[in-house]
């Protein structure tokens, strides 16, 4: 059985052309909304995904706006609001060394070089030079890592376990 992956949610339509509003989850929206692509839509009330052909795509504020071939209307899509935008496993490209999608990286135990146990992984921030991966803390408190050279030493997906070398005041 296929294993899915989630995109996007789609919040609402834009406009009057078909225009849909999605808050993404995925990892490389430039690439997974390339016109020409395929994406998968799914409703809580239908058991089989719609496939989609991505007409268009731009980015509005904090959100990605999407256009289907074959959904020119604002009436064509408002069924989609509330439903989500996946890919199947297949979709998954390769990717470069020391690059991760987020589902490998969400769950991972994060430790430093020393041992000491700093918690886990619950959300990545991506605000422009690199990422940022969250830590929940055995204390409940968030800790902010940067995914750069300087820091994160070593990731194993397989293991779940990152292990980093933490900055000046980042555990402060």
């Amino acid at each position: 059985m296929e294993k899915w992956f989630n995109v996007g949610k789609v919040v609402n339509t834009h406009g009057i052309r078909g225009e849909i509003r999605v808050i993404s989850r995925t990892d490389f929206p430039e690439e997974r909304y390339m016109v020409g692509n395929a994406i998968y839509f799914f409703q809580t009330d239908k058991a089989n995904p719609l496939e989609l052909k991505i007409k268009s795509h731009r980015e509005h504020k904090n959100f990605n706006l999407l256009t289907f071939e074959g959904y020119d209307n604002v009436n064509d899509v408002e069924f989609m609001k509330g439903g989500l935008l996946k890919v199947p496993e297949s979709f998954l490209g390769e990717l470069a060394e020391n690059e991760y999608y987020f589902h490998e990286i969400i769950g991972c135990k994060v430790v430093t070089v020393e041992g000491e146990e700093l918690g886990e992984i619950i959300e990545i921030l991506t605000p422009g030079a690199n990422d940022v991966w969250v830590v929940r803390g055995k204390d409940r408190n968030e800790i902010m890592i940067p995914y750069i050279e300087e820091v994160v030493m070593k990731v194993d997906v397989e293991e779940k376990l990152v292990v980093i070398e933490p900055m000046e005041g980042l555990l402060s």
